[in-house]
């Protein structure tokens, strides 16, 4: 028993439900066109009674974005518990993760434009993303140490400093530029692995 009230479960679903309908509106309009007006219509309920259970329509972006970064890491995840050396599980995360970040800019530009305007905006779900992805390096690196197939000592900073190197095909807007551009950024991600997995030591 996880000893929640039943009112507590309710507001749980209620949020849910009211995140559901805000995010099939972010996917198919954007979050710009959407309101809090045509959330509670497909609801059947008022917009006061939307701000019951978010404080404003920028509690419901913040959720919503929240929501995108949460698959992202969970997908990260996965392919930090694969069976498989380190240096694979790098370059699979850092091509997944890149790919991801395209194909959203490509095919979901409402959803793109959101994550945008949360880096822009330096919301808190940004950073935390971040942390968590750094997370997810460091202890494949880890692993990568004790397996000898890196030289790196220190795992928290071979971490940070490749999340850095990595950051130019991961963040949005700059993601953005070298589509537009026309530029090979798989060519140019899998130079840069190759750059960072020999930093790290491997040979």
């Amino acid at each position: 028993m996880s000893g929640r009230t039943p009112t507590e479960i309710d507001i749980d679903l209620s949020r849910e439900r009211i995140l559901d309908v805000a995010e099939e509106h972010f996917r198919r309009i954007g979050y710009q066109k959407t309101s809090v007006a045509d959330i509670a219509s497909c609801l059947g309920m008022s917009s006061a009674n939307i701000y019951r259970f978010f404080p404003s329509r920028a509690a419901i972006n913040k959720s919503i974005c929240g929501r995108f970064f949460a698959e992202t890491a969970q997908l990260a995840e996965s392919i930090a518990r694969m069976k498989a050396p380190a240096h694979e599980k790098l370059a699979d995360l850092f091509k997944i993760l890149h790919q991801k970040r395209k194909t959203t800019f490509i095919k979901e530009k409402p959803v793109h434009d959101l994550i945008v305007a949360a880096t822009e905006k330096n919301w808190a779900i940004i950073r935390a993303h971040g942390d968590q992805i750094v997370v997810i390096i460091e202890t494949i690196v880890r692993e990568g140490i004790e397996a000898g197939e890196f030289e790196f000592e220190d795992a928290a900073q071979a971490a940070r400093s490749v999340m850095n190197a990595f950051t130019p095909f991961y963040h949005p807007v700059l993601v953005e530029q070298r589509v537009r551009n026309g530029e090979d950024t798989e060519t140019g991600l899998r130079d840069q692995i190759h750059f960072f997995l020999r930093a790290l030591g491997r040979t």
